[in-house]
This record gives C-alpha cells, structure tokens and sequence, in this order.
C-alpha cells in the first residue's frame, strides 16, 4: 500500500475518510442531518428485557424534537435551526430515536414514504436500527426506495465480544448481526455500524478486535462512539454505585488510532466520538470537550505519521 494517505488532500485536510469529504463527493455541497423522533420503541425494552444497560430514556435521540410533533413539523423546525449556520445546505432526514424498523411494513410505508417522494425536499433517509428488527420484507423495502432517494442503515454493533454484549444486556448474538449484513450485502443502500470505545471490562485489544470485524465487513460506514454514562440508566446507576474504569481521553485517541489504521480508507467514518447532554451525563467528562478530542486525534496522527487503512491487510 503507498504511503501516501488517500484523504490527505481533502478539504478538512484530516487523516481518516470523513463524512463531511464523503458527503460533498456524493451531494456536491453542504449537507446536514435533520434529526427525527417517529415515535418508534424497541423491541428489547417493550419485551420487558431491561433494554440496554447504557441506553438514555430519549433512546439515542438526544437531539430530536419530541415525537408529538408530525415528522413534517419536526424536519421543517430542524431546517431552520440548521440552515442558520449554513444557508443553502441540504438535509437529510435522520430518523434516530430508538429503533426506526421496529413496526410492520405497513406502517414503516406511511413514515417514510413522504420522504422519499416529491413531498419532502429531503436529499436521502438516514436511520438507526438493531439488526433483529431487520426481515427480508423491511430490508427490501428500503433496497427498492433507495433508487429513489440514497439511504443509510445504520446498524447498532457495540461489540463482537459475547460476554461484553451479555453484561450490557444487548439481547441479541452476533449471528443476527452477521446474518442481517449478509442480508443487507450488494443491496442499493448504504451499511453504516456502530460500535462503542470503553464499555465495561473490555481491554484495548478487545476494541481493536471489533474494529478487524468491521474492516472485514461489506459495508460502507462506521460509527466510532466513547461510552457515555448518563443518569436514568442501569450502566449509571451501576456506576454511581460502584464506579468502574473509564477510558481516559489519551487511552480513547490512542484506541481510535489504531482502530483507523487497521480499517479499510475507502470506509466512511460517520463519527469519531460522541455527543450526550450536559444535563444528562455521568461521566467522563472530557467527552463534552468533543472539539478538543478531534483536535487532538488529528494532532496525534500527524505526530505518529499514520492515516485510515495504513495498516489495513496486514493484521
């Protein structure tokens, strides 16, 4: 592989193949995500299983209007917010809270069809999902809409390791995820996973681990997050309690380094760190500081003369 990194020239000039590179490459111009809350559950907290141990109550939708609002309200209250700091951008209408594939076929038709017509002026559909809540019907679905709009599925991970999974009370094997993916593979949209920096009991090498199965994976994007903990959840209470390690900031750069290096350069990194409200947050509190963890990501792959994908084939 040529020393040269692939994204050195980009316009944010970062090391790593950012979704702001990729998004003026596919979209020609600045574009932002719309976030929405559909009103949708999960099927791990309905089914009385607890949920996830680190899930806020707003599931994930930290940043979304509340869901008694139309999904026409919520976008249009959401464009003006976000065209106030870039005039002229386009949206994408982020479905996010929850579970955004966890009702029937039918319904899902009557919250996503409109924004895959002429009705919303919406550029493409971006949603999150668990992978038990991925059939045939629904990933087809989103297949055939897709020539119509371009779609991101983003697919909740966490970890590939069984025994971490467990202690979180994830509520589904890896073989639903690697199934779903399969699945999922040569369809028209775009595969985004998610996987999170520092859960309970998990080593470096664990996390490196997950990243080598997202680098063998046939998708298209990655969700790099640090674990936050926040009140009102079981891994805060837990915390609070009897606190455990959390990643440093130097520990989290350090890890997210070389998870790049080992990740395919062509792979869109969607995210690097993570966002949780102020209000909300346990610990740690470096990750409010989101610009500093950038930065200093950035800082320290230059010092360390590396990039995405240096590494990529050779483990």
């Amino acid at each position: 592989m040529s020393n040269q990194h692939p994204f050195i020239y980009s316009n944010d000039n970062k090391r790593y193949h950012t979704l702001d590179y990729h998004f003026k490459k596919r979209f020609h111009k600045k574009t932002y995500k719309a976030v929405l809350d559909a009103g949708f559950s999960c099927p791990h907290i309905i089914n009385d299983k607890g949920g996830c141990t680190f899930c806020s109550i707003r599931g994930s939708g930290d940043f979304a209007f509340a869901s008694t609002l139309s999904l026409k309200k919520q976008y249009e209250a959401q464009k003006i917010i976000m065209e106030k700091k870039w005039p002229n951008a386009q949206a994408i209408a982020y479905f996010q809270a929850y579970t955004n594939t966890y009702a029937s076929l039918d319904t899902l038709k009557i919250i996503y069809d409109p924004f895959f017509s002429d009705e919303m002026d919406n550029i493409a559909v971006a949603l999150g999902t668990r992978a038990d809540c991925l059939s045939y019907e629904i990933i087809e679905y989103f297949h055939q809409q897709s020539f119509k709009k371009p779609v991101y599925l983003e697919i909740g991970v966490q970890s590939i390791h069984q025994k971490t999974n467990i202690a979180i009370n994830r509520g589904h094997s890896m073989e639903v995820v690697n199934e779903v993916i399969q699945k999922c593979k040569d369809k028209n949209f775009d595969v985004v996973i998610h996987i999170i920096n520092g859960l309970p009991k998990e080593d470096q090498a664990m996390m490196i681990d997950t990243a080598k199965w997202v680098a063998k994976q046939p998708i298209s994007g990655v969700k790099i997050h640090m674990l936050h903990l926040l009140k009102n959840t079981k891994m805060g209470d837990d915390y609070l309690s009897n606190p455990f390690k959390l990643l440093t900031m130097d520990e989290f750069v350090d890890v997210v380094i070389k998870q790049l290096e080992i990740l395919p350069p062509e792979l869109v990194i969607h995210r690097i760190t993570g966002d949780g409200l102020i209000d909300d947050l346990i610990a740690p509190d470096w990750t409010l500081k989101k610009r500093v963890v950038l930065n200093s990501i950035d800082k320290e792959m230059v010092k360390r003369n590396t990039y995405q994908g240096k590494l990529y084939e050779t483990y």
